[in-house]
Formats: structure tokens, C-alpha cells, sequence
């Protein structure tokens, strides 16, 4: 059974940091690009990050660059999100997923999400 589980959500200070997992079960990251998505309330899903885990690719969308960073562990099945400087702008559910890397990080290549973890940023 195919399977991804986020944690590391929580709340934080603007400018504090955080770290967010995905645990992988029923499949190798290996095998797949894993990217991270995030919606806001009231707001649609847009991509974060993604990595294509074979090549070491990364991506990023324009907001985030240069603050968070998307890796993976091979031994632990995981991939993570290393969130800093976070803005009130970066407050929303956080998911994982898994599929193909795409230029715009577009959610309909990914065929496997987790059940997200709340990240709040607020003073």
C-alpha cells in the first residue's frame, strides 16, 4: 500500500524555522520526483519544491527560493522540507506527494499525497 505521512507541522515566529518529513512506505522514493505543495485558506494548492530523487534536481517556486530546501534520504525512505525564514505568507497545509516533476510543479503528475501537516507563521 502506497503511503505518505507528513509531520514537523507547528507553529512558529516570522523568521523562525522549520523542518517538515515525508515518510514514504510501499514504494521507493527513489523511483519518483517527490515535490511539496501547500494551500492556504481560501486559497488554491500551489507547488513548493520538488525533487527528481535519481538525479538530485531541485526546483523551487519563486517564493520560497533562497528559504526553504527540499532533500531526501534514501536509508530513511523520507523526503523533508528545511523551512527558513518563514513569512505569515507561508502559513498553510503542507503535503507531500509523489509523481514527475514538472516545469510549473504541476499537482495533477503526482498520484500519491499525504495527508499534510499545518504550518502557521505568526507573531
Amino acid at each position: 500500500q502506497v503511503q505518505l505521512v507528513e509531520s514537523g507541522g507547528g507553529s512558529v515566529q516570522p523568521g523562525g524555522s522549520l523542518r517538515l518529513s515525508c515518510a514514504a512506505s510501499g514504494f521507493t522514493l527513489d523511483d519518483y520526483g517527490i515535490g511539496w505543495f501547500r494551500q492556504a485558506p481560501g486559497k488554491e494548492r500551489e507547488g513548493v519544491s520538488c525533487i527528481i530523487t535519481s538525479s538530485g534536481s531541485t526546483q523551487y517556486a519563486d517564493s520560497v527560493k533562497g528559504r526553504f530546501t527540499i532533500s531526501t534520504v534514501h536509508a530513511k525512505n523520507a523526503a523533508y522540507l528545511q523551512m527558513n525564514s518563514l513569512k505569515s505568507e507561508d502559513t498553510a497545509v503542507y503535503y507531500c506527494a509523489a509523481g514527475c516533476c514538472t516545469r510549473y510543479l504541476d499537482e495533477s503528475a503526482f498520484d500519491a499525497w499525504g495527508q499534510g501537516t499545518q504550518v502557521t507563521v505568526t507573531s
